[in-house]
């Protein structure tokens, strides 16, 4: 193209890939002004010209504003500042577009109404703060005057849902079903239930007393990742690594209860790690009321969080404990104590 020519907006029109009408409503929008018009009032375009209108295609195809492509080429903003401006219109376009997807698929599954499709998409909307007043309104009706360990349900409070800026539709969907569940007064009322009755018995008191839940999530949790992952390398029971970490967990347990690992105490362990073994073979056997309560109460809050947080039950955990194998070593251990 020759720099001084003129063309005809025809020809910007061909040249462009923009129709003649579209070339007209940018010039009379104060867009692309024509670079000279003829004594009959036709529009011509030099090259500067029809470069300016190809660059108004290209924005426009990217569905950038006429305001924001007049800024551009009247030098008031760069075309970096231009494309990240649109990049984040964009990606808040695409963050609205989930969560309607993902209201509209529970609504497909539920058979919803339009008060529902209006009461989902205000909870998809809600700030971080509503949710976290949400949740805490949550957890104050369930364990209020709760009879169960001092301290237990502000750990299971700390339990809670944080939902990502750039949520994926499984997360959004799993926030409507928790925040549909958390509001129901039926289902607060089913968690703090089994609550109660699981761990108001002695041995939910003993299960949920503060040194035993701070042993569980800290050292407790150290020691038996240590231990799966022995057991998962093959060693034996009556090797020497085998028998060190499950040595170590019984010192942690011994000093927890205010006693010695004796070699008797080491044995009673292993005894106690046996029955837990048995017990979890007869629950497998057999669905208990108390499983099946667990799943369709706290166990869906716990799995819903799971899934919001990014870490679905079921996936990236350490595996079964190996309770016979742990049992076996602290024999061996016990054995070579006294011998």
């Amino acid at each position: 193209m020759d720099d001084k020519e003129l063309y005809s907006i025809g020809d910007a029109a061909r040249r462009t890939g923009l129709s003649v009408s579209a070339i007209r409503f940018y010039s009379d929008a104060a867009v692309v002004a024509p670079t000279r018009l003829t004594a009959a009032g036709a529009r011509l375009y030099d090259v500067r010209a029809i470069a300016r209108l190809e660059v108004v295609r290209t924005l426009r195809d990217l569905g950038t504003g006429l305001d924001d492509i007049r800024r551009l080429l009247d030098g008031e903003t760069s075309l970096r500042d231009l494309f990240a401006m649109h990049l984040e219109l964009v990606e808040r376009q695409e963050r609205g577009l989930r969560a309607r997807r993902a209201v509209l698929r529970t609504l497909v599954k539920q058979g919803g109404t339009v008060a529902q499709a209006a009461l989902m998409h205000k909870l998809v909307s809600m700030s971080d703060e509503e949710r976290e007043r949400l949740i805490d309104d949550f957890w104050n009706e369930v364990g209020e005057d709760l009879d169960v360990s001092p301290g237990f349900v502000d750990r299971l409070r700390t339990i809670r849902p944080r939902l990502p800026d750039d949520p994926t539709a499984a997360q959004l969907e799993a926030w409507i079903e928790l925040a549909d569940l958390v509001r129901d007064e039926e289902f607060r009322g089913a968690v703090r239930s089994y609550l109660l009755e699981t761990y108001s018995t002695p041995q939910g008191r003993l299960v949920t007393a503060t040194p035993v839940q701070d042993f569980v999530h800290t050292t407790g949790t150290r020691i038996m990742e240590e231990i799966i992952a022995a057991y998962r390398s093959g060693l034996t029971a009556d090797s020497p690594r085998a028998r060190e970490v499950s040595v170590r967990l019984a010192h942690a347990t011994a000093e927890l209860a205010g006693k010695r690992a004796t070699a008797e105490f080491l044995n009673h362990l292993a005894t106690q790690f046996l029955l837990v073994e048995e017990i979890e073979r007869a629950e497998l056997r057999k669905e208990t009321d108390a499983e099946s309560r667990f799943d369709s109460t706290h166990g869906r809050y716990l799995s819903l969080v799971a899934v919001i947080n990014g870490s679905p039950a079921g996936e990236g955990g350490e595996g079964p404990v190996p309770f016979g194998w742990i049992a076996a070593a602290l024999r061996a251990s016990a054995s070579e104590a006294t011998s």
